[in-house]
């Protein structure tokens, strides 16, 4: 009786391509919720909902600048482009001590928590990835151009 090799799946370039894009997904969901708090700060502040309006629009206001950074981010992992690894990580780990704040305040806040340092551990995992880093021209022996 003979046995034949299972066939694997091929690591050729779709796998990092796959890694980028589930990335870029992640990372540009991280911004549009943040855009999205931002807008809904802004709500308040402006309807005089909140305890302080001034507060409320400042805040939202800063949550849509700092949204920018996972948006650019994305857009460039989804491109391919060396540049949005940085932006991209440096997310990452702004997220992780949030989720953890959210994680200690308790009540509703654990579920957000949780989402948030799930994506936030997945994105650094698919972005150090060897081939993830091999296709964004950015491994150890890379020059930049």
């Amino acid at each position: 009786m003979s046995t034949k090799p299972t066939p694997t799946a091929p690591a050729g370039p779709a796998a990092p391509l796959r890694r980028l894009t589930a990335a870029a997904a992640l990372t540009a969901l991280e911004g549009l919720t943040l855009a999205g708090l931002g807008v809904y700060m802004l709500y308040v502040g402006v309807a005089g909902d909140a305890d302080s309006p001034q507060q409320a629009e400042t805040g939202g206001v800063t949550l849509l600048v700092l949204s920018a950074l996972p948006l650019i981010a994305a857009r460039g992992l989804r491109l391919g482009r060396r540049w949005s690894r940085g932006p991209a990580l440096i997310t990452q780990l702004m997220a992780m001590p949030v989720a953890w704040t959210l994680w200690t305040t308790g009540g509703g806040m654990t579920a957000a928590a949780a989402a948030l340092a799930l994506s936030a551990v997945a994105v650094v995992g698919l972005l150090v990835n060897p081939t993830a880093t091999a296709a964004l021209g950015a491994g150890p022996g890379e020059q930049a151009p």
